[in-house]
């Protein structure tokens, strides 16, 4: 079932007030630069999961995952003062796989269009096999008979 308009609304705001709270407010040093992604809310609205990207290797994705783990309360209760619903939200963090996904696609194509041109290499300098034109041509019968 597609996501209702209030839950696409508040899964806007909470990514915004997520965005502004790591930004602003966290100042954890294993924080690294991260991206909220994406925000997916339950149809009761009671939990949220927080897709989110971050810049950099796998030493800083680790680290900037215990960063958010531990930033998880502040940003639950901001987001609870932001929206003003009855019940805040739980919250989860999720590192979205997404550009990695990208990235093995973009590799996957690179190599299959390199291998194209080298097959087109190939088949230009390609020469055939036997005559160069093994078909029987009407005017040749034609002298042939004529004999």
């Amino acid at each position: 079932m597609p996501d209702s308009p209030r839950q696409r609304r508040v899964a806007d705001r909470i990514r915004e007030v997520a965005a502004q709270v790591l930004g602003r407010r966290v100042k954890d040093p294993r924080l690294g630069f991260v991206t909220i992604t994406e925000v997916r809310v339950t149809g009761d609205l009671h939990h949220a999961t927080l897709f989110y990207t971050v810049l950099g290797d796998a030493e800083a994705r680790t680290q900037s995952a215990a960063a958010l783990a531990s930033a998880r309360g502040l940003v639950r209760s901001e987001v609870g003062k932001a929206l003003g619903l009855r019940l805040t939200p739980s919250i989860e963090f999720i590192l979205d796989e997404l550009p990695a996904g990208a990235h093995r696609i973009e590799d996957a194509l690179a190599e299959a269009a390199a291998r194209d041109a080298a097959l087109n290499e190939l088949a230009a300098r390609a020469v055939y096999a036997g005559d160069p034109d093994p078909y029987k041509h009407r005017d040749e019968d034609l002298a042939s008979s004529a004999d």
